[in-house]
């Protein structure tokens, strides 16, 4: 069965530990902080991979942990920064990150991180300073990015078959392609779009049965969500119309609620170019074919069809219009001709991963510096007390041991130089007051 969708969870390695090492060497009484920085901790990356053809794999591993980053040591020796991991997915492949971003991996070599690893912490010796000659505290590493994100994988066929439940796409595709689709004469024997190949001269293209809809597929009925984003990459859209089903159905109502469908889940597929393949000619009379013909030529391209001379080329119908049986082949030449003439041709996907990007200009090399901005605040806690909130505060409790007593010092210089015990006197705070950062409630005496 072919598995379209997973949801995993990802979690970056965490970063390794700054190291507290003081320079120890006979004749040097005084060697000074020589304890090395932490390893960066480890990414987890996806990247296109064309040898996966589903999701298949995920439903057998959900978890995947990047290692972490090693911790420092003395004489400066910094640590191993985690190996990334890999995770590949095949082209088709649809990410929606932790923080809700989408991304498209459709050329093999494509990748994106999902799951940042933490940074490594600073060793004692990043920490020596004029007045602090002999620290005796370093930073922790930081814990990498985890949560579960979604893979979806939508199909990159450059032609896809639609259609009612029945109407012969399976057939079709066994007749113009090597695929072998399940054939059976009731509704729904396709239950997963199958993929087939029509090679040319000088292209190949992939085609995909897209199993039946019904109407209500765009609202979810049925399969139809699962099916119709598998219809979302293709560039051009075969319909494939009963001229007589079995259950006695209209063929203009049933193509009416295919084209309904098929818009009311994504307006830019009601504009892709569209052949309309009218099947099983087999079990009709030569009659009734050309009404067909005549009906969906008038009704297709209007009545107001150019009259042209002898000598004007004639002009190719927006919408062609082919009858093809399956059982006896008929139509099936034409119809490989016509995609393989018709198709347009995949663009470029823009990528670093190695994909020539053309003629697009290149952006103007620009240096941004990033500007200091204040990504805390204080509040009261409602109880006579005040709370410190922030992302860049709550990182640099998450750095420091606070039972250390030089690292509590530094982290409450550091608390001054942002401006935290300005903010906290400004709002009426008392030495004396309780003052929560990060979970943890501390007495702060400005006057100290």
């Amino acid at each position: 069965m072919l598995s379209d969708s997973a949801h995993i969870f990802v979690q970056g390695g965490n970063g390794g530990d700054g190291c507290t090492s003081f320079r120890r060497e006979a004749h040097v009484p005084k060697g000074g902080p020589d304890g090395g920085d932490g390893g960066r901790g480890a990414h987890v990356e996806l990247i296109c991979d064309d040898s996966y053809r589903d999701l298949q794999s995920f439903s057998r591993r959900v978890h995947y942990k990047a290692p972490r980053g090693r911790h420092g040591e003395g004489a400066l020796k910094k640590g191993h920064d985690g190996e990334d991991l890999i995770v590949k997915v095949p082209p088709g492949t649809q990410v929606t990150g932790l923080d809700g971003t989408v991304h498209d991996l459709l050329v093999p070599g494509q990748s994106v991180v999902v799951a940042q690893g933490g940074s490594g912490g600073r060793g004692n010796a990043r920490f020596a300073s004029a007045t602090r000659q002999a620290p005796r505290f370093a930073e922790k590493g930081l814990p990498g990015d985890e949560g579960w994100i979604d893979l979806k994988l939508k199909l990159l066929a450059d032609v896809g078959l639609i259609g009612l439940p029945n109407a012969g796409k399976s057939s079709l595709l066994t007749r113009a392609t090597r695929a072998r689709p399940k054939v059976a004469n009731y509704p729904f024997t396709t239950l997963e779009p199958v993929l087939g190949t029509i090679d040319g001269e000088r292209r190949q293209l992939i085609v995909a049965d897209i199993p039946g809809l019904i109407e209500g597929a765009s609202e979810g009925k049925g399969l139809g969500h699962e099916f119709l984003a598998h219809v979302e990459r293709c560039r051009m859209l075969v319909h494939v119309l009963d001229m007589k089903p079995l259950d006695g159905s209209d063929p203009v109502e049933n193509y009416a609620t295919i084209e309904k469908e098929v818009a009311a889940y994504d307006e830019r597929l009601a504009t892709l170019p569209r052949v309309l393949v009218l099947s099983k000619a087999d079990i009709v009379t030569p009659e009734e074919v050309q009404d067909a013909v005549a009906y969906w030529r008038e009704t297709l391209d209007g009545p107001d069809v150019p009259v042209l001379e002898e000598w004007e080329e004639p002009v190719e119908p927006e919408i062609p219009i082919l009858v093809t049986s399956s059982a006896t082949g008929q139509g099936i030449d034409e119809l490989r001709a016509l995609l393989l003439r018709k198709v347009p041709s995949r663009p470029a996907v823009a990528t670093t991963a190695g994909v020539d990007l053309g003629d697009a200009p290149l952006a103007e090399h620009k240096v941004y510096r990033p500007r200091v901005a204040r990504d805390w605040s204080v509040e009261p806690d409602g109880e006579g007390g005040y709370r410190v909130v922030g992302d860049g505060i709550e990182r640099l409790m998450a750095r420091h041991d606070l039972d250390n007593e030089e690292s509590l010092e530094y982290v409450e210089q550091r608390l001054r130089k942002m401006g935290v015990i300005e903010e906290l006197q400004s709002q009426g705070f008392e030495p004396g007051d309780d003052v929560e950062i990060a979970g943890l409630v501390f007495e702060f005496d400005p006057e100290a």
